[in-house]
């Protein structure tokens, strides 16, 4: 398995391939959760990303990520069930996000994948002006434009994957 720091160095290269631009946001591991991060960095949650790894409960189990803003909440019994072929599936332990990724939970990104793993992005995500997302380590964060995700072979942009957070 690769290091923290080479996963962010591949992540940074598949970035640069792309030929998106993006900026690198440092970020203390200690509030490399969304909602810290978020409010340590002043980050509004409209533009912030959630990558969420889900796990079909059924074995052999099938994994699937998705990217939802911080301000919603992934719909996993109705849209990603649907996607995953109306298996149930429920979030992916740690333990699970570490393997399939190769990334801990608050560095996960939707970049430098395995190409075999579908990664759904919530329609909502496209109409911000910039996402700030996962950087492959929980040292940093990228910046990026959602349009970053056309440019990406296995990555699905779709609509009513998320729910609006009550309250």
């Amino acid at each position: 398995m690769k290091s923290k720091t080479e996963m962010e160095k591949d992540v940074r290269q598949t970035l640069d391939r792309a030929g998106i631009p993006y900026e690198v946001l440092p970020c203390d591991p200690d509030f490399a959760d969304t909602a810290a991060f978020c409010e340590r960095y002043g980050v509004p949650r409209e533009n912030s990303g959630n990558t969420i790894l889900v796990a079909t409960k059924k074995e052999p189990k099938r994994f699937a990520l998705c990217v939802v803003l911080a301000s919603t909440r992934l719909d996993v019994n109705h849209a990603v069930r649907g996607l995953m072929e109306g298996l149930k599936v429920s979030f992916a332990s740690a333990e699970d996000t570490g393997r399939i990724t190769g990334m801990d939970l608050g560095g996960v990104t939707p970049f430098n994948l395995p190409d075999d793993l579908p990664v759904f992005v919530d329609q909502e995500v496209m109409r911000a002006d910039y996402i700030v997302l996962g950087g492959g380590g929980r040292s940093s964060k990228i910046k990026i434009s959602p349009e970053i995700f056309r440019s990406i072979p296995n990555i699905k942009i779709v609509p009513g994957l998320s729910l609006k957070n009550s309250g």
